[in-house]
């Protein structure tokens, strides 16, 4: 009598051998094995000790800092370089020592040569600021005193339209006589 295909898989599920696969011997490798689990009866079982879990610190700095080096740091150290020169693994020991760069190194010796202790001063990161033109406080004081001149000037005109309007009214001849009659 052949079973079909649904009954032998129901089966099989029942009996522990299914999508997980049939159990394996004592002596056989398993996925587990490999990966630092526990291996046979025990990862069936799940009696094993599960691995420590690593959980890396959460704290992290909020902003990185830039190192900053003295201009005396940077001749100290290149003088304590050239003395070690000599010596096979001596700089790289004192780099490793200091927490350097051999970078560090040849920029430091360029900013040496092109200025002592004045090339080798930390610069100043950013953009410039825009340099001050000479004359713009000249310039600034001559708008001023435009701005004064401009608005007395204004009230030199009103005053003078006023006085105008003035003189208009006192020259014109009366028209009317008190004594009402003609003039004999």
């Amino acid at each position: 009598m052949v079973k079909e295909t649904g009954q032998v898989v129901a089966e099989q599920v029942k009996a522990g051998a299914g999508p997980a696969g049939p159990e394996r011997r004592e002596g056989e490798r398993s996925e587990p094995d490999r990966s630092g689990g526990p291996a046979g009866p025990e990862a069936s079982a799940g009696t094993g000790t599960p691995p420590l879990a690593t959980v890396p610190d959460p704290w992290v700095p909020a902003t990185a800092t830039r190192r900053q080096f003295s201009a005396a740091y940077k001749v100290e150290l290149l003088k304590r370089v050239d003395a070690a020169s000599g010596i096979k693994g001596a700089v790289a020991a004192l780099l490793r020592r200091e927490g350097l760069y051999s970078s560090h190194l040849a920029t430091w010796r360029a900013q040496r040569t092109a200025g002592t202790l004045a090339g080798l001063a930390p610069k100043k990161r950013g953009r410039r600021p825009a340099e001050a033109n000479p004359l713009a406080k000249r310039v600034a004081q001559l708008e001023g005193q435009l701005r004064r001149l401009t608005t007395q000037l204004q009230h030199a005109e009103l005053i003078i339209a006023a006085q105008k309007k003035l003189a208009a009214l006192l020259a014109e001849p009366p028209t009317d006589t008190e004594d009402g009659g003609s003039s004999a």
